[in-house]
């Protein structure tokens, strides 16, 4: 549960009351949702743009990067990771108070929390930044945001996942070992994906072959994108 406090005299009572579940599913469906509005824009209205490539083998679908690059898509992609940063940010700061009072007699599992802390500040940071600075104005800058964001996103869920292991071997909640063993499935398929991903991107890049490289690859960055809120 998260809460606002109030800034007068009653400084213990919340303000706002948001379900952890509800803010959740609104920080998830953000990105996807504006996902799925550029790439349909992107169709509609700008599919030559979208689907060109530099060696100019034709493609079915409009790449991430190419959707989120071109105008109006920009500014709603922008809108919706803008939005859908700030509850990560909080969410990264809510995590790690929680392991800091499981672990508070536990110097290395202390230092793995602030670890695991860094790396989601690290992830989110990687979004933000592909996402502002497109691949049509610096492309350098645009890659090193994506490569930050999704180096981030699996160390993230792995140190993750070594913490709920040993939350869940002390634990007899059942709530924690269905979040336990989520967050395990959900590592394994973002690792899985991501070297999909990676696969893709270099095979097309080394024979510029026509179509579904590139559509593959965008399937598993939306999983990844997803996997890793």
């Amino acid at each position: 549960m998260q809460q606002v406090l109030y800034g007068s005299v009653d400084r213990d009572q919340p303000l706002i009351r948001v379900p952890f579940t509800r803010l959740a599913v609104i920080t998830v469906c953000l990105p996807l949702l504006g996902l799925v509005a550029c790439i349909v824009l992107a169709l509609l209205y700008h599919y030559n743009e979208a689907t060109y490539t530099h060696c100019e083998v034709p493609n079915y679908l409009p790449s991430i990067s190419a959707a989120i690059s071109l105008t109006p898509e920009r500014y709603i992609w922008r809108f919706s990771i803008g939005l859908h940063s700030a509850p990560r940010f909080l969410v990264a700061a809510a995590y790690l108070s929680f392991y800091r009072g499981r672990f508070s007699r536990r110097l290395t599992e202390q230092l793995l929390s602030v670890l695991t802390f860094l790396l989601a500040l690290s992830e989110n940071v990687g979004l933000l930044l592909l996402t502002y600075v497109s691949s049509n104005e610096t492309y350098s800058v645009h890659k090193s945001g994506f490569v930050l964001f999704i180096g981030s996103s699996l160390f993230h869920m792995m140190c993750t996942c070594k913490l709920w292991s040993l939350i869940a071997k002390y634990s007899l909640s059942a709530e924690e070992m269905m979040s336990y063993r989520w967050k395990l499935r959900l590592f394994l398929f973002n690792g899985f994906f991501g070297l999909f991903a990676a696969y893709f991107y270099k095979r097309h890049n080394a024979h510029c072959e026509a179509g579904r490289e590139r559509s593959h690859t965008d399937l598993a960055l939306i999983w990844i994108m997803d996997a890793s809120v």
